[in-house]
């Protein structure tokens, strides 16, 4: 009889334990966050009662804790392996990437035990992959003044990370050990669907929920046009169905709505423009910072069910579209590098605002702007969604890398781009670009003053590679993120954050007196140089005045000056 009395015992406590799972959240009556620790314990408290929840650790992030992973597989299969052999749509959620906006963190957690307890629907097709808090350092940077344009919660987190960097603009340059870690995890899953949570700062308006969805015409192809014309249509009807009014990402603050807007450009230092590149549809859920934090919750934790259903009805699409986008993405020879604006171009969405007005300010006494909430309006508006080619370029056979330039070298790697090295030492025919021109940023911006207006010449050479200088051949899965990060006139390229910045800078030079008795001899010599210095001074006349230009210009054109010297050190094998 014993046997019996202890399993009712266990089933007892166990479903005791399961009922009593209500969020702090839930427990401060929707008024407050869960802190990093309690969100941590909270899904290791749901990884004991259920054996479909499996928790794993990555790298450590800057704060010096680890990033965790939460994964619920309704079959208990956790490796990406079993989820591609099972036909299964793998959709991962980021939250806390800015932790003062931390609807995300609290409706994940909602979410992940109603799945659990099934509460809702549970589909057998789709993996959920949820990062509790991805900020950890801002995390525990808790207030509750840092978000004066926010209502709620009670304390939040901070934007920066513990080195103060807004991690949301780190995806390509990964100054950060948790810009590293979620690499290796987005590397590790290849989801279909990254989704990564918000909340807006901007304009007044009556809807709680905005999307943020990355631009169809950067997927390409069919991928993209599935993504705007099914599934993007999709989580629209189901956001309204929940009774949650979905509506683009207000991508303006005192503007004129009548005159729409255009969608957010987002690249690559941006989440969304950064899974792009590796075929992943990409969406920001942006909840309105004024609306109350309970209803913010609730149409975070309602997009992200509607994501699932609309994933697992569409699965078969989902897998085949983007597998066939990555093939294509591997055969595609003209790739562009940064986009813009077409205007021409618009589609009409049902705006729901409030109108603007004037009154005088209690701080200045002169007028301002606020928005009157006694006149609310529907309209429909012009949204500019289409996007053009502003930069292309030809994709080369293969770049090559001299291994001294370590930290390109190690996102690549990390980024899953498969690289050879030499075993021996190799001369060969490349090209190469001269920097004929660029500015850096006088302001710093995450820890970098920006190259930008970036002018290029390529040229051709015989180049000698070492054993252990790394090759980098296209026509691989990371295509699209290996020409966006080693072309120069990518938006965020290595190049335009500095990563090769030691070319700018001349290392050898010459003295005046010397260098006058070692040129008038190498002139004689050498005609031709003769006749382009003539020919220069005669159609420059502030270059016929200066000695030291001339000086300079006739050393640029011998062998005494540094090849080094402005070449960008990533070579082309055409």
């Amino acid at each position: 009889m014993k046997k019996p009395l202890l399993i009712a015992a266990f089933f007892t406590v166990f479903f005791s334990r399961a009922q009593n799972l209500a969020t702090p959240f839930e427990k401060s009556r929707e008024q407050a966050s869960a802190t990093y620790f309690e969100s941590i314990a909270y899904y290791r408290q749901l990884q004991a009662l259920f054996s479909s929840v499996h928790i794993r650790s990555f790298d450590t992030t800057d704060a010096g804790y680890p990033l965790s992973l939460v994964i619920y597989s309704k079959d208990k299969q956790f490796t990406p392996s079993q989820w591609r052999a099972g036909h299964k749509v793998v959709i991962l959620v980021n939250n806390g990437i800015h932790p003062g906006e931390p609807d995300g963190i609290d409706a994940s957690m909602q979410l992940l035990r109603d799945l659990l307890q099934q509460k809702i629907a549970t589909p057998d097709n789709v993996v959920l992959a949820i990062i509790p808090v991805y900020n950890i350092g801002g995390s525990l940077n808790r207030g509750s003044f840092s978000r004066v344009n926010q209502n709620g919660p009670e304390a939040y987190g901070f934007r920066g990370n513990a080195q103060n960097l807004d991690l949301n603009r780190d995806f390509i340059k990964a100054d950060s050990k948790d810009a590293i870690a979620f690499t290796h995890i987005f590397q590790w899953l290849q989801p279909d669907i990254f989704i990564d949570n918000h909340v807006s700062d901007g304009a007044d308006y009556q809807h709680t929920m905005t999307l943020l969805t990355t631009q169809h015409n950067k997927l390409g192809g069919n991928l993209g046009e599935f993504l705007h014309n099914r599934f993007e249509p999709a989580l629209y009807k189901g956001m309204q169905q929940k009774k949650w009014d979905l509506v683009p990402y207000v991508n303006f603050e005192e503007g004129n709505p009548e005159k729409g807007w255009m969608a957010f450009y987002d690249p690559p230092r941006y989440s969304s423009g950064y899974a792009t590149l590796f075929q992943t549809l990409a969406f920001m859920p942006e909840t309105h910072m004024l609306k109350p934090y309970a209803d913010r919750v609730h149409s975070t934790y309602a997009l992200m069910q509607t994501m699932m259903e609309q994933a697992s009805l569409m699965r078969d699409s989902i897998i085949a579209e983007r597998a066939a986008a990555i093939a294509a993405s591997m055969q595609q020879q003209n790739i562009t590098l940064s986009w813009q604006a077409d205007t021409t171009q618009f589609e009409y969405i049902r705006f729901k605002g409030y109108a603007t007005a004037t009154k005088t300010s209690d701080v200045t006494g002169m007028p301002r702007m606020y928005y009157d909430h006694s006149q609310p309006f529907e309209k429909d508006v012009r949204f500019y969604n289409t996007f053009k080619a502003a930069v292309n370029v030809q994709k080369p056979r293969a770049y090559i890398i001299p291994r001294g330039w370590q930290q390109a070298i190690e996102r690549l790697a990390a980024n899953g781009v498969q690289m050879t090295q030499f075993t021996q030492d190799t001369t060969i025919t490349v090209s190469y670009y001269h920097i004929d021109d660029y500015k850096a940023q006088s302001r710093a911006f995450e820890k970098h003053h920006r190259n930008t207006d970036i002018k290029l010449s390529e040229h051709a050479t015989e180049q000698r590679f070492v054993k252990g200088d790394y090759i980098v051949y296209t026509g691989q899965r990371a295509d699209r993120y290996i020409m966006e990060t080693l072309e120069p006139l990518g938006d965020d390229s290595f190049f335009s954050w500095n990563f090769f910045d030691a070319v700018l800078q001349q290392k050898e030079g010459y003295s005046n007196y010397r260098w006058e008795d070692v040129a008038g001899p190498y002139l004689q010599q050498h005609p031709e140089l003769q006749q382009q210095l003539e020919a220069k001074r005669k159609a420059d006349p502030l270059f016929a005045g200066s000695a030291s230009a001339q000086l300079d210009f006739v050393y640029k054109h011998s062998p005494w000056y540094e090849p080094a010297h402005l070449r960008y050190p990533v070579y082309r094998l055409n």
